[in-house]
């Protein structure tokens, strides 16, 4: 039977309780994930929790969630108060767990003139996304348009609880990959080198260096490779990924307003490849 815990006071609480922060995750090698929704995304995606706390009641409504897993899953049923102190939401649902970072794909080999198959066709690139909610939702919306990659320049943890919950399990799925922003202009110089567009989303009213303004982002051809860069929320992307884009995108919309929200923006650049490739 599963280990019963009642007191806030266990050390499990504790080691739990600091994979809230970075640093804990960092030391442990973990993350923490809390609610129904996110164990079912990690049982579909064959991820395995390392701990998993639930309350009896919980456990009783969702015996296919509890039940079934190996034995290297370590199971404690937890009362409400144990729950909440591990939970990072006021109103924990009944289940916790903690897992491994799903593992980051491989360094991609040299340039060459033509990708091999097994380099990604699109990938989101995203430059010091500050936000977690912004992040969450971006991952959940690059899920949705086929994005094959996701490399992150500095930002946010996207394996914090808040990212994990509001991408309603979209970073378990997605290949991510944080890398220094000097790593990250290596690597996009290669992909370009491979025949990569790199497609850099930007106000409407930025000149390129030919004077000539970005294209509207329906006109991009998005079937080819491509690589879509967005900035943070108030900078915007750095210079120096400007620089480097083959390509600057732009959303055109009303003077009314500055710029757009980048999790906004980011649905109909992600999403004009499926509508280009279905020839509507």
């Amino acid at each position: 039977m599963p280990e019963l815990i009642t007191s806030r006071r266990n050390p499990l609480v504790k080691r739990l309780r600091e994979l809230h922060v970075g640093k804990g995750r960092r030391e442990q090698g973990l993350l923490l994930a809390e609610g129904t929704h996110l164990l079912q995304e990690a049982r579909r995606l064959d991820l395995l929790p390392v701990e998993l706390l639930a309350t009896q009641a919980w456990a009783d409504k969702h015996p296919e969630l509890w039940e079934g897993w190996p034995d290297q899953v370590r199971r404690y049923c937890v009362d409400g108060l144990v729950l909440a102190a591990v939970a990072t939401t006021a109103q924990a649902d009944g289940v916790v767990f903690s897992l491994a970072p799903p593992a980051a794909p491989s360094e991609p080999p040299p340039a060459r003139q033509t990708p091999p198959a097994s380099q990604p066709s699109f990938v989101l690139v995203l430059d010091g996304l500050q936000d977690p909610g912004n992040l969450g939702t971006l991952m959940r919306t690059a899920l949705a348009a086929g994005v094959e990659a996701l490399w992150l320049a500095e930002g946010a943890d996207p394996f914090q609880p808040k990212v994990l919950r509001s991408s309603a399990g979209a970073a378990l799925a997605l290949p991510i990959e944080r890398i220094g922003r000097p790593q990250l202009e290596e690597r996009l110089r290669a992909a370009a080198g491979r025949g990569m567009q790199l497609a850099a989303a930007v106000p409407p009213g930025l000149s390129q260096a030919d004077g000539k303004g970005p294209l509207a982002y329906w006109q991009l051809d998005w079937l080819r490779p491509t690589a879509l860069l967005l900035g943070n929320e108030g900078a915007g992307l750095a210079a120096e990924l400007q620089a480097i884009a083959t390509h600057l995108i732009t959303i055109p919309h009303c003077q009314a307003v500055e710029s757009l929200n980048v999790a906004v923006s980011a649905a109909p650049l992600l999403l004009e490849r499926l509508r280009q490739r279905s020839g509507t």
